[in-house]
């Protein structure tokens, strides 16, 4: 981390103890954003003047390059927090998935369904084992008795829609896997 953490404890007495766990729990979450640049906490007792049933607010501030996600555990109604390493532990939660959520989008790694082509059996030759695809852009993609997945492959007919996985076979374009999906959803031609 480029600058230092920097602990704030607000209508409390600074803690030694509690600090040393928030340092380990910062140490924690560079393992998850090496490229953090700063770190802020700020520890607030809302009501210095009571000794029982003080429910402790914890704020978490990261910046990050050319980001920065902040994470603030008010009071509220939860009851846990009135231990203040509950409510620093609950914080530090919330940061971790915030960070993993940003790691993993800077790495591209959201899921992302691919929308598999579409298109009608043009061709198709049981004897064989073997048809053809026609896509709305007017190609064939040849397929394979073996490729069809949810249908029998005997029972298909020409004119059904169906989607696929493609790839460039030895002769061609080929359907990896192909899905049957009826003649009630048969592609614009």
């Amino acid at each position: 981390m480029q600058i230092p953490v920097q602990i704030t404890f607000r209508n409390m007495e600074k803690s030694e103890a509690l600090e040393t766990k928030i340092r380990e729990k910062v140490d924690e979450l560079e393992q998850f954003a090496r490229d953090m640049v700063s770190c802020r906490i700020t520890v607030e007792a809302p009501h210095k003047h009571h000794n029982k049933g003080n429910l402790y607010a914890i704020k978490v501030d990261v910046t990050l390059p050319g980001d920065e996600i902040v994470v603030s555990r008010s009071p509220g109604q939860n009851h846990a927090h009135e231990d203040v390493y509950v409510a620093t532990r609950d914080a530090f939660a919330a940061m971790r998935r915030q960070l993993e959520d940003y790691v993993r989008k800077r790495r591209h790694k959201v899921k992302a369904h691919e929308i598999l082509p579409h298109g009608i059996i043009s061709v198709i030759y049981p004897e064989k084992g073997y048809g053809f695809i026609l896509t709305p852009e007017q190609r064939e993609v040849y397929f394979h008795r073996n490729s069809v997945l949810n249908a029998d492959f005997d029972s298909l007919e020409q004119g059904e829609s169906v989607h696929f996985s493609e790839e460039l076979g030895d002769e061609g374009p080929q359907a990896t896997a192909v899905h049957v999906e009826g003649k009630h959803h048969e592609v614009a031609k």
